[in-house]
């Protein structure tokens, strides 16, 4: 088990021991969050990191907060998840040629990991790469610092980066193939609850998404 970044090792087992009082039943994680879904995916979406309360304490990335509630279900509408429920990690969910990471796996106090810790956890996100990135057409970063470790992460890129932003695309070219890079906002609370990322939005990143993948894989006509 990785302890290669003190300030977050330290946080996500505190957590783990001091729990939320609506948790205070349950066991708790406290380790880093590995990737979800399928091995061969069109769709690889990397997110943030593990939430305190959510993965840190199911075990499952993006499951048990309402980030999880709100990307979950989105996924489902699109047909990407078998259903919407992401309670725990043994409520059966499923994606459909979809597969998801953080870049950091280890949940930060403040849900704050430093570009420095980001660094660190590449690594792993590159193991998830080399598992997955064969059959990915599309990568889509939930947010933008997600998004900087998707460009770090494909390989070669236009110069300067492309910027970050809600709809957002940049074409790479990873040691795979030629990949789109689809930015979204984060489906945190504040951006959620605020009205900065609604369903529709989600659901239309996610339209995108299936048709580039049909698109490259030479299944839809390319309709721009």
């Amino acid at each position: 088990m990785c302890r290669a970044c003190p300030r977050l090792v330290a946080w996500r087992e505190e957590v783990a021991v001091v729990k939320r009082k609506s948790f205070a039943d349950q066991p708790y994680w406290g380790r880093p969050a590995t990737g979800l879904g399928a091995e061969s995916a069109g769709i690889f979406i990397v997110g943030l990191a593990p939430a305190a309360h959510g993965a840190n304490r199911t075990g499952r990335v993006f499951t048990g907060d309402r980030s999880g509630d709100f990307l979950f279900a989105a996924l489902h509408r699109a047909g990407l998840a078998n259903q919407e429920v992401c309670v725990d990690a043994a409520d059966g969910m499923q994606l459909i040629g979809t597969r998801m990471a953080a870049a950091v796996r280890c949940a930060p106090p403040g849900n704050a990991p430093t570009p420095a810790e980001r660094a660190t956890c590449a690594p792993w996100l590159q193991a998830e790469w080399r598992l997955v990135g064969p059959s990915v057409r599309v990568v889509i970063a939930l947010g933008g610092f997600a998004w900087r470790a998707a460009l770090e992460l494909v390989g070669d890129r236009p110069k300067p980066a492309p910027k970050f932003g809600h709809g957002a695309t940049a074409q790479l070219t990873s040691s795979f193939g030629p990949v789109t890079l689809l930015g979204c906002f984060h489906p945190s609370q504040q951006n959620t609850f605020t009205g900065r990322l609604t369903p529709a939005m989600l659901d239309d990143i996610f339209t995108t998404a299936k048709h580039l993948v049909a698109q490259a894989d030479g299944n839809e006509p390319d309709r721009s």
